[in-house]
């Protein structure tokens, strides 16, 4: 790294960054402070989190024993029970995120995310077939979502396409299928006996409980390839943000971008829903979290009501991620003895949030 320099530009504060082979890379203040922030919220609560529960341990006991200075008992509460679980709430969160950020960006529309345009609802059904007519176990109940969120995702593509996917289009057939699939859900309890029913709705609700390294590695797998991958197009998808001719303009391939990222996304959305069930709001809260997060007010001149540029899938990701382990950590914690799923907990807080959301719109006259 050969030299820095900083200019602050009319909106927000950017440092450049020079390396020896000339390369450079330009960072944006607030979204890394904001980043920090996130992370720093996701790991404290994580920590949290795992000293919580019938035995429950300080942050430096946890702290220790991550590091491998724990006693028999204490490796064994963390590492084997209750570590796998904050890591499947940390990808989780994180893959919604990054892709709720994905699908508002192709959709330019800040409802356009997998809880709204039918593709949880399709994973749903892909669980509910596995349960209802194979009483399939826990992984093939997994492959089931991952299917159903796949065959919805591509479904709702073809039905879209008219030269090229535009995002009004997409967001209405992505409403119509979701109505569709809901009812399907609704049929298929109907189809259900009490022991399929009841196990059908608690994966529906959305939940944590019981998650070990079984559902860690897959996931963990396929975050490996496909957040890369995305971040990569984060670039070509800020382009698109400015109308599909200016990005064609400035060399972009729109609708090889757009397919790439779209099936992602998808991908990502069912491996994360076969994981931890459709834990809702989370894809639909973070990309919008995360940018207004980046407008820290105590960072003087940092571009005050200015909104971030692009998509900001790394701080959708981070938000994701902080969000879902602190709501876990939350319905543990704050109801006394009745712990609550993960997702209602984030209904209820995201139900608030779309409300406030669509009042927002609709003061600003875009709806």
């Amino acid at each position: 790294m050969a030299a820095r320099g900083r200019r602050t530009g009319a909106a927000r504060r950017v440092t450049v960054v020079r390396t020896r082979g000339g390369r450079s890379v330009r960072l944006d203040v607030p979204a890394v402070v904001a980043g920090l922030v996130l992370l720093a919220v996701a790991l404290a609560a994580g920590i949290a989190l795992i000293g919580s529960g019938d035995y429950p341990m300080t942050p430096a006991e946890v702290i220790t024993t991550l590091t491998g200075g724990g006693d028999a008992g204490q490796e064994f509460i963390v590492q084997d029970l209750r570590l796998p679980r904050v890591l499947v709430g940390l990808l989780v969160g994180a893959a919604f995120g990054i892709a709720g950020a994905v699908f508002q960006t192709v959709s330019r529309n800040p409802l356009g995310s997998p809880d709204v345009l039918g593709f949880a609802q399709g994973s749903s059904v892909g669980a509910l077939v596995a349960i209802v007519y194979f009483q399939a176990g826990t992984l093939a109940v997994a492959a089931g979502a991952v299917v159903g969120g796949v065959l919805t995702g591509l479904v709702i593509f073809v039905l879209a396409w008219k030269r090229g996917v535009h995002g009004y289009r997409f967001v209405l057939v992505g409403i119509g299928a979701s109505a569709m699939l809901y009812a399907m859900v609704l049929y298929l309890l109907t189809k259900a006996n009490i022991v399929e029913a009841t196990r059908a709705t608690t994966w529906m609700t959305g939940s944590l409980n019981g998650r070990d390294w079984d559902q860690f590695g897959p996931l963990a797998a396929v975050c490996a390839v496909l957040v890369p991958l995305l971040l990569c197009y984060g670039r070509p998808l800020r382009m698109l943000e400015m109308g599909d001719d200016a990005a064609s303009a400035l060399g972009v391939r729109v609708e090889r971008v757009r397919i790439v990222v779209l099936l992602a996304a998808v991908v990502l959305v069912a491996a994360a829903t076969a994981a931890a069930g459709p834990i809702s709001f989370v894809a639909l809260t973070a990309p919008q979290l995360a940018r207004r997060l980046s407008l820290p007010r105590f960072l003087k001149g940092a571009g005050r009501g200015a909104p971030l540029p692009g998509p900001n899938l790394l701080l959708s990701a981070l938000m994701g991620a902080a969000l879902l382990v602190t709501a876990d950590w939350s319905a543990q914690r704050l109801f006394g003895a009745d712990q609550l799923p993960v997702g209602v907990l984030t209904g209820v807080l995201g139900g608030g949030y779309l409300l406030w959301l669509l009042a927002t719109e609709r003061r600003a006259g875009r709806i």
